[in-house]
C-alpha cells in the first residue's frame, strides 16, 4: 500500500466502506485469519486465565476476527468486541448474537478503568492488520506526530482499563525494536516478546504480552 493507503487506515470510513462491499450474514461476512485460530490456540491457552475464572475479556479493533466466537467454544463467556466501523459491528452482531459488540474507539474507550482481565489485539484476515498496526505508517524509526498521538492515546487507554495483573496481549509480524519503544509505560506494566512460528520457512509473528503491576507495584 502506499502512503496515502497506509494513513486511511487509521480512520473509520476506510473500514465501512472495506466491509460493507460483503452482506451481512453472509458466509463472506467473516474471512479466516492470516493466522488460524488453531494454530493461536497453544498461545492464547498458556497466556489466557482458566475459563472457570471467568474473565472479561476484551478484544480490541475486533474487526471480522471469530476470535470471541472461538473462544466461547471453549467456555470464556465474558467478552466484549470493540471497533470503530459499525459496520462491521452490526454484522458481527447479526453473526454472532449471543455476544457483546459495540461501535468503539479504542483510542477513547467508553469501559470503567480497571474493568478488564485480558485485552486482545489480533487482525482478521480481511484487515491483515492488528489494530495497533493499522495506526502505523511512515518511517518505523522516526513515526510522523499522528501516529506517535495515536498509538500513545491507544496504549494508555489499554493501560487505564486493565485491572492489576491484568494482560494485553497484542499479536503482529512488526520487529519487536519497532514496537517496544511504543508499549513501554515505566511502572505501569511488564512486557514479554514470544516467537510465534508454524517451522522453518513460515513467516514470523511476534506476541507482545504486557502485564499489568499489581497495586502493591503502583
Amino acid at each position: 500500500m502506499d502512503v496515502k493507503s497506509t494513513k486511511e487506515l487509521a480512520f473509520a470510513e476506510y473500514w465501512n466502506n472495506r466491509y460493507d462491499k460483503r452482506p451481512a450474514g453472509s458466509e463472506e461476512a467473516t474471512y479466516e485469519w492470516f493466522r488460524t485460530f488453531e494454530k493461536l490456540r497453544p498461545f492464547l491457552q498458556e497466556e489466557l486465565p482458566d475459563a472457570s475464572l471467568n474473565p472479561r475479556i476484551l478484544h480490541l479493533g475486533c474487526g471480522d476476527s471469530s476470535l470471541p466466537a472461538d473462544l466461547a467454544n471453549l467456555q470464556y463467556r465474558d467478552h466484549i468486541s470493540v471497533d470503530f466501523s459499525d459496520v462491521v459491528i452490526k454484522q458481527m452482531q447479526s453473526k454472532y448474537p449471543d455476544l457483546e459488540w459495540r461501535v468503539e474507539d479504542v483510542r477513547n474507550l467508553s469501559l470503567d478503568d480497571a474493568s478488564i482481565d485480558i485485552a486482545i489485539d489480533k487482525a482478521s484476515a480481511q484487515q491483515l492488520s492488528g489494530t495497533l498496526d493499522a495506526m502505523l505508517h511512515g518511517s518505523q524509526w522516526d513515526p510522523p506526530e499522528d501516529v506517535q498521538a495515536n498509538v500513545r492515546a491507544y496504549v494508555d487507554e489499554v493501560t487505564r482499563i486493565l485491572k492489576p495483573n491484568g494482560r494485553w496481549l497484542y499479536i503482529t509480524f512488526r520487529q519487536p525494536h519497532f514496537v517496544r519503544p511504543q508499549l513501554l509505560r515505566e511502572g505501569v506494566w511488564d512486557i514479554v516478546v514470544k516467537r510465534l512460528e508454524d517451522g522453518p520457512g513460515t513467516f514470523e509473528y511476534f506476541a507482545y504480552v504486557s502485564t499489568k503491576h499489581s497495586a502493591s507495584n503502583e
